[in-house]
């Protein structure tokens, strides 16, 4: 029996770990051959060697238009068509406002938006071409509410958020999709990191340190990157296309 992508192709950015493998992951197994896009080349072997259907690594750096129409080019060259992209490479810095200088502020409209940004334009003219496709952004429920201390990186994810609503408007009248995912805290490396930068800042356990972030989340506790990875999913699968234009929470009810 056909599983339900099989024939599609995809490509996700970030792909190497956390939300980027789970989603990976998921997308190849219900039959979608995955594309693994990050700047790790042998991190994305690895991943890409626990995949059940056809994979190719493309080693990029999101941010550098150059390196980003290499790595499509090499997709191009391997897979007939592009139906999935899903651009979820991303990082996040913190510091007050008063101390976020215009690098801190650049790193991160590169990476979490203009990257969305460039690797996007790699693929939707031939997804409205050929009367299919489905982009999701992996954004973050920073990208619908304000967080103190990371304004570089809440302005990026608001950025993504208005991207991914024009591109659904834009394409509207055909069979493409644009939609984001919004994850709340994740289990991921970058929540590691900040779990230890609130440890070091105020000598909280690691414990406190986690349920201060949690602190808001109804749930009481992090996200799995599996759980986003499934509402990633669930968005490429037949069934979803009315689904346009939406930023969809994963926060454990954290906005309403």
């Amino acid at each position: 029996m056909s599983l339900p992508l099989q024939g599609k192709v995809a490509v996700v950015t970030g792909a190497g770990r956390g939300i980027g493998a789970a989603i990976a992951t998921a997308l190849s197994r219900e039959g979608a051959g995955v594309a693994l896009i990050g700047r790790d080349a042998a991190r994305l072997e690895k991943q890409a060697s626990e995949l059940s259907t056809e994979s190719l690594v493309a080693p990029a750096d999101i941010t550098d238009p150059d390196s980003v129409h290499k790595a499509f080019e090499l997709i191009r060259a391997r897979f007939p068509r592009i139906d999935i992209l899903v651009n979820n490479a991303g990082q996040a810095e913190s510091a007050p406002f008063s101390r976020t200088d215009l690098a801190l502020w650049n790193r991160m409209i590169a990476v979490n938006l203009t990257g969305t940004y460039l690797c996007t334009r790699e693929v939707l003219p031939a997804m409205v071409k050929q009367n299919y496709g489905r982009v999701v952004n992996v954004a973050s429920t920073a990208g619908l509410i304000g967080y103190a201390y990371v304004s570089a990186y809440v302005a990026a994810k608001h950025g993504v958020i208005g991207l991914t609503r024009t591109l659904a408007l834009e394409t509207a009248k055909t069979a493409v999709t644009v939609n984001a995912v919004c994850p709340g805290y994740t289990e991921t490396d970058i929540v590691k990191k900040t779990v230890s930068n609130i440890m070091a800042k105020t000598g909280k356990s690691e414990a406190e340190a986690r349920a201060a972030l949690t602190s808001h989340n109804p749930q009481g506790r992090t996200v799995l990157p599996e759980e986003v990875a499934n509402a990633v999913l669930w968005l490429c699968l037949p069934g979803s296309e009315a689904i346009t234009g939406q930023p969809i929470s994963v926060a454990g009810g954290e906005v309403m």
